[in-house]
């Protein structure tokens, strides 16, 4: 691994820079972003040692690591931009549509749909740190479409970060993806508002806020300019997710308006359950 070019410079992209050059001393990275402030900063923290607009001929890899909504016209104009010997992968978290975009183009066996199940609630190169990706899930999509010595710079690079390997159909990664993350942070969001429209009428209101407050509403921290696009571009799923989300919600207020105070502990006794999954996943 010696080159590698990374588009969009915030904590995703500037942790696999930090990360990769923690691995491959010598490793030559440059970058852009469309953040003159982001590219900036990405110079003075080391995360980058060069900024250029297009990767050079050479380079081994080029990291896709901007908005979701800008993903698809970006990946087509870094492919047609590459060499022959050049992987290109994104770190979006929808993946259906570029799949798709994608299927008809001549250097399709050059792009990995790749995504990293990391990232914390803050934004920007400040926010990107190396051990990010550790131990780390990583999601990717139709692999076999990608050529062979390719996948194995990716490999190099993986392998080197520590980060654990999963495959699955782009479909099916966007509709799960709408339920244990999407959903995640449009719940956070929501509650965020909910409290602030309260705090306009009483002050104090987060006086009274402890950590179960904190920890619910941690996600409602992350930067608008990812999420707002994320949920366009992976509408039906999450909007199938609301759905399912929003019934829930009016059923469980339905026990709460009746006192059934029986029916509620049987319900959350039933959720409770969820404790032995995300304890098997830790």
């Amino acid at each position: 691994m010696k080159k590698l070019h990374i588009i969009g410079l915030g904590l995703l992209g500037g942790s696999f820079a930090l990360a990769a050059k923690s691995k491959f001393p010598e490793i030559s990275i440059s970058g852009t972003d469309a953040s003159e402030k982001n590219l900036q900063d990405a110079l003075n923290l080391g995360i980058i040692q060069e900024a250029k607009d297009q990767p050079d001929a050479d380079v081994d890899i080029v990291i896709l690591a901007t908005p979701a909504d800008t993903l698809g016209d970006l990946l087509l104009k870094t492919l047609d931009q590459v060499g022959e010997e050049t992987l290109v992968f994104d770190v979006g978290s929808t993946k259906a549509k570029l799949c798709k975009l994608v299927a008809d183009h001549p250097k399709r066996k050059q792009y990995l749909a790749a995504h990293p199940i990391a990232g914390t609630e803050y934004s920007g190169p400040k926010a990107a740190f190396a051990d990010l990706l550790t131990r780390k899930v990583l999601i990717i999509c139709d692999l076999e479409k990608t050529d062979l010595q390719l996948k194995e710079k990716a490999y190099e690079l993986f392998d080197a970060l520590n980060i654990k390997l999963r495959f699955m159909d782009p479909e099916e990664h966007d509709r799960h993806l709408a339920f244990v993350s999407h959903l995640s942070h449009v719940s956070s969001f929501m509650l965020g508002k909910t409290v602030l429209q309260k705090m306009e009428d009483e002050k104090n209101i987060f006086d009274m806020a402890g950590s179960g407050f904190a920890s619910t509403a941690r996600l409602a921290k992350s930067s608008p300019a990812m999420w707002a696009p994320i949920l366009t571009e992976n509408k039906d799923n999450i909007l199938s997710a609301l759905d399912g989300y929003i019934s829930n919600l009016t059923a469980f207020r339905e026990k709460i308006a009746a006192n059934d105070g029986a029916g509620l502990s049987e319900e959350m006794t039933e959720i409770n359950k969820i404790r032995e999954i995300l304890d098997l996943e830790k």
